[in-house]
């Protein structure tokens, strides 16, 4: 090896040694300058690509494991580290086709196998996902992220016990894993069992302390959290320079619900709006383009406006029922009330399905109307995979995705024979509501203007398509319906389909009862009357947002 080659060799290796200690600067401008000597450097070419991947310069990552194919096209882990790429750049099927690639050259490429479940997963493929997690599981069993993920694809497909088995192997494998506890104490929260829930949210809160959500959560179940000690320790952590804006996030949740145990309304909801603000800026990018496309690509997009109107008969025998509206409406509860007669329902909640493959369309830019038989097989494909189209439940499933009312017409145009319910609930105690409630990742749902938009983008579309077609929506009024909820479901029922039974208002009873939404601890009891007054000190805070909408007056 000649002196210039032994120099590029040792400046790489230089690099790459302050790379891993995480010296990203001083790494960047050691591969860039072996890059001006050697502009076939793989290895630095390499390198450089996975820095710009930690520090999400995509475009320039996927620039330069381009340039490492080229050179070298069998380069398994630039043709991988290109896959990831992608799937931060929200392109799972790209990624796809190329981590297939990566396991054809390396069958036990555990990174590929591992990132492919999480793309199957991502695109609904849950099966899919549960397959290749089992495959990385057979190579390396002792990964504990592994059996995380496996543990949620699980859930997904109602197999509450593996998914159960899958976190405490996690746990067994990771002592602290932070997001096994969670998922446990969720999973338990879901089916109901809240003592078993609280029993990990704890664990989790015994190895990470400062995690301020876990706390938030643990709340949620046992007001007796809420000490004085507790607080201290929050505002310390959140005044904290090394505070994540998560972490400040929960931090100011939590401080609203010290503020609504002294009645200290103004105070709680200024907590409250603190606590969206930091949860926003924690995801930044990712939200700004949720806030666009709901606020106004969704809105705007002519085509989903005209579909519905010349509907042909290819899903006859498919009949779903589909519940819309906007957040904390209700739509939990009138789910579990039409899932709980005699009929055989499968509960479907938030499928997000058609929200999906509309959200695919967009962003490939292309049209609804091209191909449109093979778009909507595609759609019923998907709930045939989920289990919720079967001859068992003579094909009738619910669906709570609740953005759906922008797709009315699109469900019209592949189900002509569903039911579409319309949760309406009092604006002020669902706005409320939703701050009270982070609601994670709708984008939408952590700044107060952006809520009255899309509160009013819903009124619209509703109101709209009412016109087109008058008798396809049927509304359901929340506060009516908990008031006289026997007359109610009757008529709910009624125009279901379906018989009505004395089952549909006792589903608090059921045994397989599951819910994901924060209304899980509701729907454990019987239907009660919610005070008229409750949101009503808040009001005053909101007025100056909802002057220039009558839905709010």
């Amino acid at each position: 090896m000649d002196n210039k080659n032994l120099k590029i060799k040792q400046t790489v290796t230089l690099a790459y040694e302050n790379h891993i200690k995480q010296n990203l600067d001083l790494a960047e401008n050691l591969y860039t300058k072996v890059l001006k000597i050697d502009p076939n450097n793989v290895d630095a070419s390499f390198l450089l690509g996975t820095l710009h991947l930690q520090k999400k310069n995509l475009k320039k990552a996927i620039e330069l494991f381009n340039e490492v194919i080229k050179i070298k096209p069998d380069h398994v882990n630039a043709i991988h580290n290109l896959a990831y790429t992608l799937i931060e750049m929200g392109k799972p099927r790209e990624a796809k086709k190329l981590l297939n690639q990566v396991i054809s050259m390396k069958p036990n490429h555990t990174d590929a196998l591992y990132n492919l479940a999480n793309v199957y997963k991502h695109l609904g493929e849950f099966h899919e996902a549960e397959n290749y997690y089992n495959k990385a599981i057979q190579i390396e069993p002792n990964n504990a992220k592994v059996h995380n993920n496996l543990g949620n694809v699980l859930k997904e497909l109602g197999k509450y016990k593996e998914a159960i088995n899958s976190y405490n192997k996690a746990i067994q494998i990771q002592r602290n894993h932070l997001n096994a506890y969670h998922n446990l104490g969720n999973t338990y929260k879901q089916l109901g069992d809240f003592k078993k829930a609280k029993e990990f949210y704890k664990k989790s809160s015994h190895y990470h302390p400062g995690n301020l959500e876990t706390h938030w959560i643990l709340s949620s179940l046992d007001k007796d959290i809420l000490n004085l000690e507790l607080k201290k320790n929050v505002k310390i952590i959140i005044k904290s320079e090394k505070a994540s804006q998560k972490n400040k996030a929960y931090g100011n949740f939590l401080l609203a619900k010290y503020e609504l145990e002294d009645q200290n309304f103004e105070a709680e909801f200024k907590y409250l709006l603190k606590g969206h603000e930091h949860y926003f800026e924690s995801k930044n990018k990712p939200f700004d383009k949720g806030v666009n496309y709901w606020l106004s690509e969704v809105p705007k997009n002519q085509e989903l406006m005209n579909l519905g109107t010349s509907v042909k008969k290819i899903a006859q025998d498919i009949k779903p029922i589909f519940i819309v509206g906007v957040p904390r409406c209700g739509s939990t509860l009138i789910e579990k009330v039409i899932a709980s007669g005699n009929e055989n329902i499968k509960i479907g909640e938030e499928t997000a399905l058609i929200s999906f493959f509309v959200g695919e369309k967009m962003s490939q830019k292309e049209s609804f109307n091209l191909n449109i038989k093979n778009f909507k097989e595609k759609i019923i494909t998907q709930y045939k995979n989920r289990g919720l189209i079967n001859k068992k439940s003579n094909n009738v499933f619910t669906d709570k995705s609740l953005d759906n009312f922008f797709f009315v017409g699109l469900i019209r145009e592949v189900f002509p024979n569903a039911k579409i319910i319309n949760c309406r609930r009092d604006p002020l105690s669902s706005i409320m509501s939703i701050l009270k409630n982070n609601l994670g990742d709708v984008t939408w749902a952590h700044n107060v203007k952006h809520i009255f938009e899309f509160f009013d983008i819903y009124h619209k579309k509703i109101e709209n398509f009412k016109k087109i077609h008058p008798n396809f929506i049927y509304d359901v009024q929340i506060e009516e319906f908990v008031n006289n909820p026997e007359n109610e479901s009757k008529k709910l029922m009624k125009f279901c389909e379906l018989p009505w039974s004395k089952k549909c208002l006792e589903f608090y009873k059921r045994k397989d009862l599951t819910s994901r939404t924060a209304s899980n601890v509701q729907i454990r009891k019987p239907i009660y009357k919610h005070s008229e007054n409750k949101y009503l000190p808040y009001k005053q805070f909101l007025n100056v947002y909802g002057e220039k909408y009558n839905w709010f007056q």
